[in-house]
């Protein structure tokens, strides 16, 4: 018998690696699969009885289609319709073509070096040698955007996802900035990562009023006080909105700056700007203007494009550029610039 994927791991991450051979299983057939052959595929439904491998499939179809994947359900075999198959539609799974820009490229590349430590690389491996083996026909070009989560180092982090997926409200103790400890009642709406920390956005039932928690003050596991769908997200949620305001990092409204850049260079900021067609640009350079929002913000981008930016207006974004090339300068030891 074959060892099982999730074999001392936590509950939460097995699960979530059965759906990701689930969905490899599904993916890389052309014919609907039996609940027999999806058996032998996926390590963990051979690990019990019939009747147990019949409940978590069908908790883990419900999980799927949850999740916004598009599994379809088909007969085997079109003269005799007695045996449903499983499979998920690789036009509707599939997403549409997509360009980026140079500078989100970049990030793109910088995030594809985590998934190389990805840990579900051998449940993954695993489950394509179980197809092979049971005679299904692969298709080798539908998985290519398939990738494994990245785990966190907060232990709250999966159920506190569980309850945002499903809309289920959560009790947890939190300990806040003072260091004091409370218990707190919340409707989750959002799960976000922002400068390297995970946080909770939700509605304070206690306070009837949205909070945002971070993930790392979260003791002990979250635990579920109601039923999944019971209450809905706002539609006009702003997470990273929420995350500014609690942790004062919200810009100030402040006036439009005004940059000269060289053509081709600082992508981010040329997004973000507007042209200014009555101001002179010298050739091969182009004048903006884009919200300044924090200046000490905007400052570390101006000095990160180096001399392909020029500041033209306000003069404390100037200020900011020249102290900060300044200290740059005397660091490397090339005394005041």
């Amino acid at each position: 018998m074959a060892k099982s994927a999730s074999t001392g791991v936590s509950p939460a991450t097995a699960k979530t690696e059965r759906l990701l051979n689930l969905v490899i299983a599904l993916l890389h057939t052309r014919q609907p699969l039996s609940k027999a052959k999806l058996r032998q595929a996926v390590p963990d439904y051979a690990q019990g009885s019939v009747e147990a491998f019949e409940r978590m499939f069908e908790r883990d179809k419900d999980e799927l289609r949850a999740l916004g994947i598009p599994l379809r359900t088909e007969p085997i075999d079109a003269f005799f319709d007695d045996e449903p198959g499983y499979r998920i539609d690789q036009r509707e799974y599939a997403l549409p073509e997509i360009d980026f820009a140079p500078d989100e490229l970049a990030v793109l590349g910088l995030a594809a070096r985590a998934w190389s430590q990805a840990s579900l690389a051998g449940p993954a491996a695993q489950a394509l040698r179980k197809l092979d083996a049971a005679g299904v026909v692969r298709d080798e070009s539908s998985v290519a955007g398939i990738e494994p989560l990245l785990h966190t180092p907060d232990p709250a982090f999966e159920p506190v996802r569980d309850a945002v997926l499903t809309r289920t409200p959560i009790t947890f103790d939190y300990r806040g900035g003072s260091g004091d400890l409370a218990h707190r009642r919340v409707q989750p709406w959002g799960l976000t990562s922002w400068h390297g920390r995970w946080y909770l956005t939700a509605h304070d039932l206690d306070r009837d009023a949205p909070r945002v928690f971070r993930l790392d003050r979260v003791v002990g596991a979250p635990k579920r006080s109601g039923r999944p769908g019971e209450y809905a997200v706002p539609s006009d949620l702003d997470t990273v909105a929420m995350i500014r305001r609690s942790t004062g990092d919200e810009p100030p409204a402040t006036t439009a700056a005004r940059l000269l850049l060289r053509d081709g260079a600082a992508a981010s900021l040329r997004r973000r700007g507007t042209p200014l067609p009555g101001e002179e640009a010298p050739e091969g350079w182009t004048a903006l203007e884009l919200p300044t929002g924090s200046l000490p913000r905007l400052a570390r981008e101006v000095c990160a494009a180096g001399a392909d930016v020029r500041v033209l207006a306000p003069p404390e974004l100037g200020s900011l550029v020249a102290e900060r090339l300044r200290a740059v300068a005397a660091a490397h030891g090339g005394g005041e610039a």
